[in-house]
């Protein structure tokens, strides 16, 4: 702050009154670049040795690695959506800028800074500067040179699908044949020309895909033709191009051990400011010619200097709308927060939702597993599959951090594949209601290894053939509750929806009284109640008899919906007695453990039924400190959530050890580029988890409206935050050397509903 007070003493106008106009006009620009900076830079002040100390750069839909390596400036072009026909996340391509003579190498003011406030990356040396982003409003990307003396650019567009590529052992965990690609299955060649000035490049699926496999594998042929297919004939590539620009030919190459070609564009002249733009088009366009003529009218509205101003804008307000700033030993749980969420918000304007297993920021795969040698496009659980434990922990936190924008790619993902989960329902079991599995393919199916390519004959049609995944359906009640919860947060219209969350719910009412009917005269039990079984509580316990994850699920959504008919049907949430204590059981009965996830802790997050303010918490925290299977299975690593229980429960020393370790510094460049984990780098289940630890620490409402603040924070940790709350409500406060300050409570009308939680 010294250089702050530095500068403004030496605005300030002097004791005569001398040049007061003209100061004080000096003094407003200053104090408004100061509020502006809402959100401190993040800078390197040295050179990456590769992908994987690469930094995040985006906006709207597209993700770009950032890094400078050997002199070079290269990036990664990702963007929502660019599915092949195996369903691989393809990449749209490597760039690489070669600036000659070369101000990064052996640069001793070498600064490479992500601007979170305005959403760009920024590279500069000796005199030097490159700023690359994206626009927000377009799938637009631009890289701008400037320099204080002439240099001369080479502009490498690099694609390791110049050619056809057989899909190696292990390599197809990136697509939706994972460990069964069926021999021979290639990843078919982009098309890339160069134009003079620039290049085109494009892969286009053929008719036949995926889908049609996996249509055939799950006996749907007889409604085929209803159903959404995503992947057939889609298009997904664009232009690069610069006005100084012309070809000089192509090269081959290798980078971590992936060959590629790269074309080559050079400086007609030298210059100080040059600008490279890179435009992508992705469409299920029924020929090349309307195609080319989407991604020519995304060109043809490009206009530079009002884009940047309204992407700017748009990231200002982003970072205006929520904010955590921890002072002293938790400060670095607040950067990472704040890093992770900028990566959140680069896919806000999405058709897509954020991948869990990596995002738009996955990275040369040898970095991650030195045994992956495959291509930028791999990563493990698959491209165009979703799943959807692993999803939902990515868009939890978005509720309190006002992101409602961001959420709307996962809500439209279940609505697009709505008619394709009810089609499941009617064709195997004549029974009206949505079966969405927990693997999730694009079009909505269940990704067809985890359904199982060697089925018995007589197993159930519409079960995954899978020990982990069988009658795992609930997951998508937990969008639906998101749904929900955005009109209470935000005033959002959410009818567009309703018909997905009824049909959701509807599914569970006839699906088990349909399994009933086959095992006997009556539809409900003795206390006129569904029988879920058999059920799945989580991938855990399995062959469940009414799962408490299911009944917590099923008896929050009918409540929020006010569907009290039937809510009245729905069983009360199993309990269990252990060494004298009671606590919540994971199923009234089940048959046997298959993974490590807690769902008997589900009814405290995401569910809220137990929970601090309720009457329910001994019975929640017996849970947490004396269930032996939530003992052994306890950890902050990947899509655990015992930081959340621990937040959600009011234990404020355990959920400070677990959020410490869950949003500490990860293992690459990057602080928040966390994983592998269970699934992939940069692990965004891992992150979005400790989003939501974090925000729980700070604020929860109760049943009643009540919003409390610090349920689980540490009185030693400094903070400053901005959160959001039912009822349209946001809160500001402080809490310094053991004080708290109630900043701002919007609307007014609820202050009186904020409390102090003194823990």
């Amino acid at each position: 702050m010294k250089m702050y007070s530095e500068i403004l003493q030496a605005l300030l106008p002097s004791p005569q009154g001398e040049g007061l106009g003209v100061r004080c006009f000096l003094i407003l620009l200053f104090f408004s670049q100061f509020a502006l900076s809402s959100e401190p830079d993040f800078t390197w002040t040295s050179p990456s040795r590769n992908s994987s100390e690469s930094m995040p750069c985006g906006g709207g839909d597209i993700g770009l690695n950032v890094w400078v390596e050997n002199g070079d400036m290269l990036f990664y072009v990702a963007r929502s959506g660019a599915f092949d026909e195996n369903n691989t996340l393809l990449k749209q391509g490597r760039i690489r800028i070669r600036l000659i003579p070369n101000p990064f190498i052996n640069a001793t003011d070498f600064r490479q800074t992500l601007k979170l406030n305005d959403g760009f990356v920024e590279i500069s040396a000796n005199g030097t500067t490159v700023q690359l982003w994206s626009d927000v409003f377009k799938p637009v990307i631009h890289v701008e040179i400037r320099s204080n003396k002439k240099i001369v650019s080479e502009i490498h567009y690099e694609n390791w699908r110049y050619t056809d590529r057989l899909i190696r052992k292990n390599e197809g965990q990136q697509n939706s044949y994972k460990w069964a690609v069926p021999p021979g299955t290639q990843m078919t060649k982009d098309s890339v020309f160069a134009t003079g000035n620039g290049v085109i490049f494009f892969h286009r699926n053929p008719q036949k895909t995926v889908f049609d496999v996996t249509v055939a594998q799950q006996v749907l042929e007889s409604v085929k033709s209803e159903l959404y297919n995503p992947i057939s004939n889609l298009t997904s590539g664009g232009q690069l191009w610069g006005e100084n620009l012309i070809f000089s030919g192509t090269a081959r190459g290798i980078y971590a051990g992936t060959d590629f070609q790269s074309w080559i564009f050079k400086s007609k002249k030298a210059f100080t400011k040059q600008s490279v733009h890179i435009a992508l088009e992705i469409s299920q366009a029924d020929n090349l010619y309307d195609w080319q003529n989407a991604l020519n009218k995304t060109i043809a509205a490009i206009n530079v200097n009002s884009d940047r101003k309204k992407s700017i804008d748009w990231w200002n307000k982003f970072w205006d709308r929520s904010f955590i700033q921890i002072e002293g030993e938790g400060a670095n749980l607040s950067e990472n927060y704040t890093l992770f969420r900028y990566m959140l918000g680069c896919n806000a304007h999405s058709n897509w939702p954020t991948r869990f297993n990596g995002g738009l920021f996955t990275f040369d795969p040898v970095f991650t597993d030195s045994t992956f040698k495959f291509t930028p496009d791999y990563r493990k659980w698959g491209g165009g599959t979703f799943t959807a434990q692993n999803q939902r922990l990515v868009y939890w936190s978005l509720l309190k951090s006002g992101d409602y924008d961001v959420m709307i790619p996962q809500f439209e993902f279940y609505n697009r594949i709505l008619k394709n989960a009810e089609l499941r329902s009617k064709v195997y079991w004549g029974h009206a209601g949505a079966c969405f599995a927990e693997q999730l393919e694009n079009f909505g199916l269940p990704n067809p290894s985890e359904y199982g390519w060697k089925r018995p004959e007589y197993f159930d049609k519409g079960v995954e053939y899978n020990a982990w995944l069988e009658y795992e359906w609930e997951t998508v009640l937990e969008f639906c509750q998101m749904i929900l919860e955005t009109k209470s947060y935000s005033n959002a219209d959410i009818s567009k929806y309703k018909p997905l969350i009824e049909s959701c719910l509807k599914f569970f009412d006839e699906h088990y009284r349909y399994l009933a009917q086959r095992r006997g005269r009556k539809t409900l039990d003795g206390d006129g109640k569904l029988i879920l079984f058999p059920g799945s509580a989580c991938e855990t316990y399995k062959m469940a008899n009414n799962p408490s994850s299911t009944i917590a699920a099923l008896r929050t959504v009918l409540k929020s919906m006010g569907n009290d008919s039937l809510l009245k049907i729905i069983p009360e949430i199993p309990l269990r007695s252990l060494n004298g204590k009671t606590m919540i059981s994971p199923a009234k009965t089940w048959e046997r453990v298959n993974n490590t996830e807690s769902p008997q802790l589900y009814p405290v997050f995401p569910w809220r039924i137990f929970g601090v303010g309720k009457d329910s918490l001994e019975i929640a925290r017996n849970t947490y400190f004396y269930d032996p299977d939530v003992l052994k299975f306890s950890s902050h690593v990947g899509w655990k959530q015992d930081n959340i229980f621990a937040a959600c429960l009011g234990l404020t020393d355990e959920a400070k050890r677990l959020n410490t370790s869950k949003l500490a510094d990860g293992p690459y460049r990057f602080p928040a580029f966390w994983g592998p984990g269970f699934d992939w780098s940069p692990d965004h289940n891992w992150g979005g988890s400790g989003m939501i630890g974090l925000q729980e620490m700070l604020l929860q409402t109760t049943e009643d409206g009540k919003i409390l603040l610090f349920p689980a924070w540490p009185r030693e940790w400094n903070v400053h935050f901005k959160l959001h709350a039912p009822q349209n409500t946001t809160v500001e406060a402080e809490l310094k050397n053991g004080k708290v300050k109630l900043i701002s409570v919007l609307p007014e009308s609820r202050k009186g509903d904020v409390k102090i939680v003194k823990n």
